[in-house]
């Protein structure tokens, strides 16, 4: 079952630049089934109950976002984990695009 987040209405901001996500060795992750390189970004998600900050995985090209943009979230999925007696959410995308935002005409 795949948990897939709504970020419909919420504003979704980049808050460090992507970086290769690791292995345990150093070595850049690879996606298990395309064997495409694994990026971690970490965003901030707002909405009228508040913020929060994740760290979001992709996999393929590094995402061409900066810090503080407006970005887009594709099929954002919620992954929960328990590993060693440890346990957490870890979240994952098809992509992280920036947000357009329109010029104001003034």
């Amino acid at each position: 079952m795949k948990l897939i987040v709504d970020t419909t209405g919420k504003q979704v901001t980049a808050t460090k630049e992507p970086v290769e996500r690791l292995d345990q060795n150093g070595r850049q992750r690879s996606d298990k089934e395309t064997g495409r390189l694994m990026w971690s970004t970490q965003v901030f998600v707002l909405d009228q109950d508040g913020g929060e900050v994740i760290t979001v995985h992709t996999a393929g090209e590094k995402p061409d976002v900066k810090v503080g943009q407006l970005v887009a979230v594709s099929d954002l999925e919620a992954l929960p984990w328990a590993t060693n007696g440890r346990n957490g959410v870890s979240f994952r995308a098809t992509a992280i695009k920036p947000v357009q935002v329109p010029a104001s005409g003034k």
